[in-house]
């Protein structure tokens, strides 16, 4: 195969024609798409050889980052493709061949709306300050949520943006609020000293990309605390899982400080997933919990276990489950049963709440 080039533009046309949310290229497979959360293989395109994804690796880099590439042997960036589409990309070795794992980043960054997310995730677009997480597995739309929320700042209020991501996903287009975007590596060493740098920047708001390392949450907290809104994700399942996770990040002699500091500045925390709807595409269920007095107690307390029964019995204060979400979906019409159950963290809870 030699150019390279042209058969990743008929790779990236397929994407678009599929709707596909992602791209994967593998030594000894078809290349192969996500579409609605499924694998689908392009059985009509070659079975990639070694040369085939080295050869597409190259042509989404260019020869300079190729090379570092072959050194460092992992590489996250970003590529547009002729200003229409925008990939955050992987490229990284396995069994000693190239595989590349890309996901579509659309230019037009949705409403909460238009994402099916709450109205209530845009109250805390209104905060001065404060520390807000969205979480869940990865591929189920964070970062999406995220640039939603930053997105209605920039055009409700007149604020300093600053985005921290490493590679940028969603470009902003300023409106009422200044943004600007930096990307670890290029634009600056890591997170932490990025998070540090925001002080001396004029900043009312930043979104971190993702939070990799205690000393990137304890900046990211200390900005919280100092008069930031700060916006990050993680990794997690919930909102108990989630606190846990930071706090066991740090030594045991500082668990106590960024207890009661999580516990001062933590606004909320929303958990989604992105679960197969009947009428096709995906929809998420979600859990929020929203901080208040009785919250703030339990991380200050170290009882972050006892978050989820919070959650559960504060619908009147804005508090959503995950497996009432579920629920909801189920008797909308939107999800099978099934599914509700195939992706609760609770099955047993949620065969009770349908009345099983």
């Amino acid at each position: 195969m030699a150019d390279y080039g042209k058969f990743l533009e008929e790779l990236i046309a397929n994407v678009a024609e599929e709707g596909a949310s992602d791209l994967h290229l593998s030594v000894g497979r078809h290349p192969v798409l996500r579409v609605s959360g499924q694998l689908v293989p392009l059985t009509k395109k070659p079975i990639l050889a070694q040369a085939d994804t080295a050869g597409l690796a190259e042509a989404l880099m260019g020869k300079d980052w190729y090379h570092e590439f072959l050194t460092g042997k992992e590489r996250d960036f970003s590529y547009s493709y002729k200003d229409k589409l925008r990939f955050r990309v992987n490229a990284y070795f396995q069994k000693g061949s190239v595989g590349v794992a890309l996901r579509i980043v659309p230019y037009k960054i949705k409403t909460l709306e238009e994402l099916n997310m709450p109205p209530a995730l845009s109250e805390f677009t209104r905060r001065q300050q404060g520390f807000f997480l969205v979480v869940g597995p990865t591929g189920h739309g964070k970062s999406t949520t995220l640039a939603a929320m930053v997105d209605l700042i920039n055009h409700t209020k007149t604020e300093h943006i600053i985005t921290i991501e490493d590679p940028i996903e969603y470009i902003f287009t300023p409106d009422r609020s200044m943004i600007d975007q930096r990307e670890v590596g290029l634009d600056t060493k890591d997170f932490a000293t990025a998070l540090r740098s925001m002080f001396r920047q004029d900043v009312n708001v930043a979104m971190i990309g993702e939070m990799r390392d205690n000393e990137t949450m304890s900046a990211a907290v200390t900005a919280a605390e100092t008069g930031h809104l700060i916006f990050s994700s993680l990794h997690t399942n919930n909102a108990a899982q989630t606190i846990d996770r930071i706090i066991d990040t740090f030594r045991a002699d500082q668990q106590g400080q960024i207890r009661a500091q999580l516990a001062s500045t933590l606004i909320g925390v929303f958990s989604q997933r992105l679960i197969p709807r009947v009428s096709g595409g995906l929809i998420p269920a979600y859990e929020l919990l929203i901080s208040n007095a009785a919250v703030r107690n339990l991380i200050r307390e170290n009882k972050v276990h006892e978050l989820d029964l919070v959650i559960e019995t504060s619908a009147q204060f804005g508090m959503v489950s995950f497996n009432r979400s579920l629920i909801d979906l189920v008797r909308r019409g939107e999800i099978t049963m099934e599914n509700a159950l195939l992706f609760s963290l609770n099955p047993q809870e949620l065969r009770i709440l349908a009345g099983k």
